[in-house]
């Protein structure tokens, strides 16, 4: 297939802002943290790109004390319609300084410019506005009379969507009159910390946000401490069930966002063309580092061929390269750890005896960086039809029937999303009555919207974030 030849387009750099060192945000100020400093890394070319530094325990709790005052003495007793005033400032700021934190993610992520400016920043946005709109309509929203915040919410968040995911939390946390203690991803604080910079132009009461970098036993301290009234975690299901392990027997409320491997489920009289794009969005897009991505493709048996066709000769033109490029479609893998365990699992796909097609297009000799890969002739056993690779491959499995797809789609231990391609109606209802999946997409994928709920079935946790359900998480309702 021929196709264009795009002349550089970076963006620049400068825009991001980069500081030489970050600090903790505690009780409204940034702090020295008490851990030992840490190094952010650009994935794309291996520099680093500040020192940050990180908090301990002792951080930690001064965290939560500075919460448990906002909470007790400002932010809880606040009449939502004040509240409201605070968090729409909040995503007006973000919006204001959207180019500078699309940069900034790029650079600290891995990420193509394209879709941090173009969907995580704005996103993130939509979700401090949504939000905003809840916080004095809490008594009208159907959880019964007097809906109550639970007090400090302890949050933890991965490195896939730093900012987006910290708005899936924050936004409506506040909304509700909730304080925050949040943890950001070891390798993708600098988002967060600029957020606390965006929450002192907000004036926000001080100790109403907290921000604490650091590793998992950080996490672990949020987590664990006696003053934490709620508990938010998006990550790996190993530590998600870590974490109620943990909390089993106390007080605590938890939700809980953890992994999957999604099923994209395409029948005979399906759009070939527009599922196929579907398909590239729904695996390829930020390298796959998606919890919800359709890494597994279910295509019906007598068009399987002809979509693979589609399919492959759609995937050689996707362009890898520098994530500063306006061009790029896929950027860096975002860690040296993340890469070696995607190079593994492709290397157990091929000893099982799958046939793996890897686009020819250049890969850069520095970063961290995986062609998009597409293995076709997989079956149910094989550890790529089973285990979340969390990278840019896909793993193609057949079916015959209605009923063969429903059963292929859900022997897993995930249950997050899951994507339907069919012209009818009829056929797209009876499949997701039938899919175990939280959301079930019909003829697109990886469409989110803040109004609607999020969150999955099984290993893949519980608890919906997002949509008037996932404010019920941050409150004490009568049933």
């Amino acid at each position: 297939m021929s196709q264009w030849e795009y002349a550089p387009a970076p963006e620049s750099r400068d825009i991001a802002n980069l500081k030489p060192k970050y600090r903790p945000f505690i009780g409204g100020e940034f702090v020295d943290g008490s851990g030992d400093p840490s190094k952010t890394v650009n994935p794309a070319t291996e520099e680093v790109l500040a020192e940050v530094g990180t908090a301990s325990a002792s951080d930690v709790d001064t965290a939560v004390k500075a919460a448990r005052k906002a909470y007790e003495r400002v932010w809880g007793p606040m009449p939502g319609t004040e509240r409201a005033k605070y968090v729409f400032r909040l995503a007006r700021l973000i919006q204001e300084r959207a180019r500078e934190l699309a940069v900034l993610e790029t650079l600290d992520n891995g990420k193509p410019i394209k879709e941090s400016r173009d969907s995580d920043v704005p996103t993130a946005a939509a979700h401090f506005f949504y939000h905003a709109g809840w916080a004095d309509k809490l008594d009208y929203a159907g959880f019964g009379p007097d809906p109550r915040p639970l007090g400090v919410a302890g949050q933890v968040i991965p490195w896939n969507f730093p900012l987006l995911m910290l708005a899936w939390k924050v936004a409506p946390a506040l909304a509700t009159g909730n304080t925050v203690v949040l943890k950001p991803a070891e390798t993708t604080p600098l988002t967060a910390l600029v957020f606390a910079e965006i929450c002192q132009q907000a004036d926000l009461p001080p100790g109403v946000v907290n921000i604490v970098p650091g590793a998992g036993d950080i996490g672990a301290a949020v987590v664990e401490h006696p003053d934490v009234d709620k508990v938010a975690f998006t990550g790996s299901t190993e530590v998600g069930k870590h974490i109620q392990r943990t909390l089993a027997g106390t007080r605590k409320r938890l939700t809980l966002e953890l992994g999957g491997k999604a099923a994209n489920v395409v029948f005979d009289d399906a759009p070939l063309d527009q599922a196929v794009e579907g398909i590239v969005n729904g695996i390829f897009f930020n390298q796959g580092h998606v919890c919800c991505a359709g890494s597994r493709l279910l295509v019906q048996e007598s068009i399987a061929d002809e979509l693979l066709d589609k399919l492959r000769a759609r995937v050689s033109t996707l362009r890898l390269g520098d994530p500063l490029d306006k061009n790029t479609d896929i950027g860096a893998i975002n860690s040296p750890e993340q890469l070696a365990k995607i190079k593994e699992l492709v290397a157990s796909g091929e000893q099982d005896g799958a046939q793996r097609w890897t686009s020819s297009c250049p890969v850069p000799d520095k970063g961290w960086f995986f062609a998009p890969t597409v293995f076709s002739g997989v079956e149910q056993s094989m550890r790529i039809a089973r285990e979340e690779i969390f990278g840019p491959v896909l793993s193609v499995l057949t079916f015959r029937t209605p009923d063969e797809a429903v059963a292929k789609a859900n022997n897993t231990p995930y249950g997050l999303s899951a994507g339907v391609w069919t012209e009818k109606g009829s056929r797209i209802l009876w499949m997701a009555d039938r899919l175990r999946a939280g959301v079930v997409w019909a003829n697109t994928f990886n469409r989110f919207d803040p109004a609607a709920p999020f969150g999955g079935y099984k290993e893949s946790g519980f608890g919906r974030e997002g949509g008037r359900t996932g404010l019920e998480a941050y409150l004490h309702v009568q049933g």
